[in-house]
């Protein structure tokens, strides 16, 4: 299933640019960049159904999480411009907690959404964007719950839905050009990791991730 999901994802980038190489080529000489964030995952807490427990939540932690991120620039009208993006994220330890031992001690999650993004002022040193686009979402669940007990749930994978906006900045533009910051906040909203002992119904959740890093233009 993971396959068949980054097979998608890959052919939707590739739809992506092969319509960003078709349309006008950006002004400026530099159409590519390549961006490394770090930051958190944030993920509200859930109820679970008919718990009779003290403490009746699926409890998240702010797991540490990085980004790659590659876009191409295909269109600048100088006030605004548009790049073909595919941000990549990580999650590699989302711990988990609840009042019973019916949840995962933790899982990994893996977001791949092709996106657009729109620039303001690109040719200016600080950029403010939106991103919207879409693709797949990775679960990989911890095979022992949070007390101890053997987690009957199994890794899953998922649609999900990018939106997002940032700032980018090059305060080295004139020394530098290739270099430049980045801050963002992205909402992956995807479908919920299984959890069978702990049934929160319902079926997607907001991962929002909040970060900040470097950008290199080429």
């Amino acid at each position: 299933m993971l396959r068949r999901q980054v097979a998608i994802a890959l052919l939707l980038a590739m739809s992506v640019f092969t319509a960003a190489s078709s349309a006008q080529e950006a002004d400026h000489s530099e159409k590519n960049e390549v961006a490394g964030t770090i930051g958190r995952m944030i993920i509200s807490d859930q109820g679970i159904q008919g718990a009779t427990f003290f403490d009746p939540l699926v409890r998240s932690g702010k797991g540490t999480s990085f980004q790659i991120d590659y876009a191409r620039h295909f269109f600048s009208g100088g006030f605004f411009a548009l790049s073909a993006e595919v941000p990549v994220v990580f999650n590699l330890d989302e711990d988990l907690i609840s009042g019973a031992d019916d949840v995962p001690s933790d899982y990994q999650q893996i977001f791949v959404t092709p996106s657009l993004r729109l620039n303001l002022f690109p040719t200016t040193d600080f950029s403010p964007w939106v991103s919207v686009g879409g693709g797949f979402a990775h679960f990989s669940e911890n095979k022992n719950l949070v007390f101890g007990g053997t987690n009957p749930g199994t890794s899953s994978t998922s649609g999900v839905l990018q939106g997002g906006f940032g700032l980018d900045l090059r305060p080295l533009h004139h020394r530098l050009h290739q270099l430049g910051f980045r801050g963002e906040v992205r909402d992956f909203w995807s479908g919920e990791p299984n959890f069978p002992l702990a049934p929160t119904g319902k079926t997607r959740q907001h991962n929002f991730y909040v970060a900040g890093g470097v950008i290199w233009y080429f």
